[in-house]
């Protein structure tokens, strides 16, 4: 039986989950307020930073995510446009990856690291110049970055990532 509207199918379904996944980022964002924005931070909404590696639509998602969840919480306009940058350039490489890359366990450990290291690298930057932040904290909020992001990415992204795999995989 033909599909007449496969293409505005397909088109509806990835704005759609568009929507979804940068809702999700705001609301997990919202949801744990206290440790998701700040100095010292623990994102939760981070671990769906995975998803570009099953949609491209997941890239602006987490983007627009992002950058709702940094005006939400009251940040400055240069951490809002950064912070939101960092999140759209590590997407895009975590997307590159999974186009790259075929095994799976090789695609979320390099996937996850544009996320990782992308902002503990570069957001302190951001906070110090935003803040007003003493520069040698950098490298105290660099290395909380870098093991919050790990643990977001990895320990809360990893099994979204395989439940993903699973379900994919059955549909194909």
């Amino acid at each position: 039986m033909p599909n007449f509207l496969s293409k505005d199918t397909t088109r509806t379904k990835k704005i759609v989950r568009a929507g979804i996944i940068g809702g999700l980022y705001v609301v997990l964002s919202l949801l744990t307020l206290p440790i998701a924005s700040g100095a010292i931070q623990f994102r939760v909404s981070e671990a769906l930073t995975i998803l570009p590696l099953f949609f491209v639509e997941a890239i602006p998602a987490l983007f627009v995510g992002c950058m709702l969840s940094n005006l939400i919480t009251g940040c400055m306009f240069l951490d809002i446009l950064l912070g939101s940058l960092i999140t759209l350039v590590a997407s895009i490489l975590t997307y590159m990856v999974g186009k790259m890359l075929k095994k799976s366990w090789l695609k979320v450990f390099v996937g996850g690291l544009f996320p990782v290291i992308l902002n503990a690298l570069i957001l302190p930057i951001i906070w110090v110049v935003c803040y007003g932040a003493i520069e040698y904290v950098y490298y105290l909020q660099a290395l909380f970055l870098l093991i919050s992001q790990s643990l977001s990415v990895y320990l809360l992204g990893t099994p979204i990532f395989i439940t993903l795999k699973k379900r994919m995989d059955k549909i194909n």
